[in-house]
């Protein structure tokens, strides 16, 4: 369900966005809200990794690999990939 909600906004800033959805043939409401959802999109992606991805790459260390001090970067960045891919 959508909620109403009042923003102030400069002249320049609304004068801007009113055209801006003129040109995409969008109401200033929608070009907001879709402004919005990208905006938190975007923060859901760059969002940084919880205290527990750090935790298990600090296991690193009982892997059993009798590499992990010559080869740290590389352990890291693979355990790293393979906590973001899933």
């Amino acid at each position: 369900m959508k909620e109403k909600t009042m923003i102030y906004l400069e002249a320049q800033e609304l004068k801007a966005l009113r055209e801006d959805a003129r040109a995409r043939r969008i109401s200033l409401a929608e070009l907001l809200r879709r402004l919005v959802r990208e905006y938190l999109d975007t923060r859901k992606e760059s969002r940084p990794p919880d205290a527990e991805v750090y935790l298990k790459i600090v296991a690193l260390g009982s892997s059993g690999l009798t590499d992990v001090s010559e080869l740290h970067d590389q352990h890291l960045g693979k355990a790293l990939r393979r906590e973001h891919a899933g």
